[in-house]
């Protein structure tokens, strides 16, 4: 695995990982690379710091000191972006039901009048996503991969 900070050509800074330079390499020419703020694939490697381990017999840095608990949990996020998307995010999970693999059934079956009218969301092959969309159905990608709930 290597990990690449990248850039879009938006200014958008992000890191990612990959399988190999191979796999960036591959996934980018293919434009599948995508902005992780805004979405966009005009994606490049930005200039990167290596990481090197000190040797054995280096000196001791003291560790600076540790923030707060509050301030250092991992599900916080950590830019005025993350915090839009997790907003988002519990914006759509507050009001609206998820109705998981049966995304795209139930999509059609509200647009045909078939099913009561609701805001849901769920998961769906993009073939279903097209197919929806090219009848009409109003669908929307969303930016991040639903928690798995019963449906």
């Amino acid at each position: 695995m290597i990990q690449y900070a990248l850039k879009c050509s938006e200014g958008h800074s992000f890191d990612s990982w990959f399988q190999s330079a191979e796999a960036y390499d591959k996934l980018a020419a293919a434009g599948m690379v995508c902005c992780a703020v805004c979405g966009g694939s005009d994606v490049e490697k930005a200039v990167m710091t290596p990481r090197v381990r000190p040797a054995r017999d280096a000196a001791a840095v003291p560790l600076p000191a540790k923030p707060p608990p509050e301030s250092r949990k991992l599900s916080m996020p950590a830019s005025a972006a993350e915090q839009a998307l997790a907003e988002l995010r519990r914006r759509i999970e507050e009001n609206s039901d998820y109705v998981g693999r049966n995304f795209a059934d139930e999509a059609r079956r509200i647009h045909l009048g078939e099913a009561p009218e609701r805001s849901i969301y769920g998961e769906a092959r993009a073939d279903e996503a097209k197919a929806l969309a090219e009848e009409g159905v109003p669908v929307a990608l969303l930016p991040f991969i639903p928690n798995r709930k019963t449906n």
